[in-house]
């Protein structure tokens, strides 16, 4: 089994912040490729007038064609009760796939009972590509990976290990009760 200590690799990290929303996302860029991954994208949405708006999710759309990326995943480290997730906005321009904790089938069961969604709601995390399970080794380029399962602001909490880059999102957030 690969140690956490094995893959200190050195990524590129550049944060992209939503103020409205106090969200951070992230690119995470292998150095020696164009290989990358989002974290944590943000959909603009406007509670008020109920406007979804795409502004912080294009500022990265524009950076990863600028730079000439090529995503490989759209990583959501929890379900967003404070945002949107733009990762299927960015799947569909720039390609590469979902991905977030297995747990995300606990979160999708309660939801789907809170507000009384009935079948047609999907409980088994087939809207993302890729459930990753705890210490899940996986690949960004030639940056390796690990998810870590760290339940704590929801069960679904995942903390993407890339290189010597922990991404935590809300985990140390306090806990949510269903």
């Amino acid at each position: 089994m690969t140690t956490v200590g094995e893959m200190m690799q050195h990524p590129e990290v550049t944060p992209f912040y939503d103020e409205e929303t106090g969200t951070f996302s992230y690119v995470v860029k292998d150095p020696s490729s164009a290989d990358c991954a989002i974290i944590d994208s943000v959909l603009n949405f406007n509670y008020a007038s109920g406007a979804v708006s795409y502004t912080s999710a294009d500022e990265i759309v524009s950076f990863i064609k600028d730079k000439r990326l090529t995503p490989k995943l759209h990583i959501e480290t929890h379900v967003h009760a404070d945002h949107l997730s733009a990762a299927p906005y960015l799947q569909k321009h720039l390609g590469g796939k979902t991905a977030i904790d297995k747990h995300i089938v606990e979160i999708q069961e309660e939801f789907g009972h809170f507000f009384n969604e009935g079948t047609e709601f999907q409980r088994d995390g087939s809207q993302f590509d890729l459930l990753f399970e705890d210490n899940q080794i996986y690949s960004i380029g030639g940056l390796e990976c690990m998810a870590l399962h760290t339940p704590g602001h929801t069960p679904a909490c995942m903390t993407p290990v890339i290189g010597y880059v922990a991404f935590v999102g809300d985990t140390l957030f306090c806990p949510v009760y269903f």
